[in-house]
């Protein structure tokens, strides 16, 4: 059997993402498990300026690196270093993102088996309040000489390593080589124990920041399948290296179905707002349907932009959808042209006296208006949806009430109820909007065996459901 190598590698750079910085100085120190048997760096020409706060941090500036070589003329040195060994660094995934997007860019293909020295430490020293580089060495007396420089922090780096492998009792550090390990691909600040409790079923995960606040919120069919997704793969984008460093624990919620994990997940991000969560936020409604009555006595509807201080009616993800509904009513009730306003509330008063002439009585126009209302709230359907929950003695139910959605919950079999309207109890309340009804009529209509009504008896859907 070969004998494991290790290539214990420091890298200094222009910024802090591999696709748009560059490696301004590189150490390569070669460890065969029991000592250093070869050592190797050099500052590196990285074709482009570096910043001053760089500069700052690392005392490497544009002049000292003016006549080092280009990472193209380093690429085989750096490539014959880590072929064939495990490439080790403290928080690895950023220096060997870095190191293999430039020898992508250099033509080469490479990928290697990771060891990352801070979840080692974690492992095999655990307790300590931080696993920085600087704090291992002044809490393990370890010499670091030039630091934030890649020589001193490699040197470093390999002193650690060798005591972390002669206190490794355990064997963790073997495990983590594993290549059916996940710690290859874990961020460095997470403990591996919130990955290895995830359960393989459907539910919602919390991606925790250092000051435990919620920074990322998901939905998985399978939440260990899908957390670990998000940690494979090798981008270098800035938003994904700033994501990986940013998760320091997680937490889960078990859902019955995939759906409600998904109604789950809409309602979280709402109410905690995450920075890593992009994509659900574009589909919050902007506009609503506005009612309410002027010194005249006489009521308006309006469309208007949502805004905090104001109730309205309805809500709609564009302006267009708004006027849409209110033309509709318009027509339908009779209403006069002159009480409803497409744009902005502020707007809604009669323009000139010769306007007012042919006015409707205010007791008859009003009228109007609370029969276009009322039809528009009674249109509303109420149903509920009823599947399985996250054992086997319990259904889970989502609840629509007047066409919002009221909340969902988890309902035990064993009790009774003469009417599915009575499980409300059991619900927990959620917020609603025009995105999550879209998602929930959707279903409704792709499931139609599983929807019920405020008539129906529980137990006669539980008899012959087949879920």
């Amino acid at each position: 059997m070969k004998k494991r190598e290790y290539a214990i590698v420091d890298i200094e750079t222009t910024g802090g993402n591999a696709s748009h910085s560059r490696i301004t100085e590189i150490c390569i120190v070669i460890h065969d498990g029991l000592n250093i048997i070869d050592r190797w760096e050099t500052l590196v020409n990285p074709q482009k300026g570096i910043p001053p706060p760089i500069f700052a941090l690392t005392g490497i500036d544009n002049e000292m690196v003016a006549d080092a070589p280009i990472f193209d003329d380093i690429s085989e040195k750096v490539l014959e270093m880590l072929r064939d060994r495990i490439f080790v660094a403290h928080n690895v995934n950023f220096d060997y993102s870095f190191v293999r997007h430039e020898l992508e860019l250099s033509g080469f293909k490479w990928t290697a088996r990771k060891l990352c020295t801070v979840r080692a430490a974690r492992k095999i020293r655990p307790g300590f309040p931080s696993y920085s580089l600087g704090n291992l060495c002044r809490l393990l007396d370890i010499p670091l000489s030039m630091a934030h420089r890649a020589g001193g922090d490699a040197d470093a780096t390999a002193i650690l390593f060798s005591r972390l492998l002669l206190w490794d009792e355990d064997g963790h550090i073997t495990k983590m080589i594993n290549r059916n390990s996940h710690d290859q691909n874990l961020p460095p600040n997470l403990p591996p124990s919130d990955f290895e409790n995830l359960p393989e079923k459907p539910g919602v995960y919390y991606f925790y920041n250092r000051f435990k606040k919620v920074v990322y919120v998901g939905k998985a069919k399978n939440l260990k399948k899908r957390v670990s997704q998000h940690f494979s793969g090798h981008k270098t984008t800035p938003q994904r290296q700033n994501f990986m460093r940013d998760i320091h624990a997680i937490s889960y919620e078990l859902c019955g179905t995939e759906f409600m994990a998904l109604l789950l997940e809409c309602c979280e991000i709402k109410k905690l707002w995450p920075i890593h969560n992009r994509a659900l936020k574009k589909y919050e409604p902007k506009f609503g349907l506005y009612h309410y009555e002027a010194r005249s006595g006489y009521q308006y509807l309006a469309i208007g932009k949502l805004t905090k201080d104001q109730e309205c009616v309805e809500l709609f993800h564009s302006q267009y959808d708004g006027v849409n509904l209110l033309l509709k009513l318009a027509g339908a009730f009779n209403i006069d042209h002159r009480f409803c306003h497409y744009s902005t509330v502020e707007q809604a008063t009669p323009t000139s006296k010769k306007e007012d002439d042919n006015l409707p009585s205010p007791e008859e126009h009003n009228d109007r208006v609370s029969r276009a209302l009322d039809y528009l709230i009674s249109g509303r359907p109420t149903f509920g949806i009823i599947d399985k929950g996250r054992t086997s003695d319990e259904r889970s139910l989502i609840w629509v009430e007047n066409g919002h959605f009221f909340g969902m919950g988890y309902i035990p079999m064993d009790i009774g109820l003469s009417d599915i309207s009575e499980a409300r109890d059991y619900l927990t309340r959620y917020a609603s909007n025009r995105y999550m009804m879209q998602l929930i009529e959707t279903y409704a209509k792709k499931y139609p065996g599983k929807i019920v009504r405020p008539t129906t008896v529980l137990q006669e859907h539980q008899e012959h459901d087949t879920f």
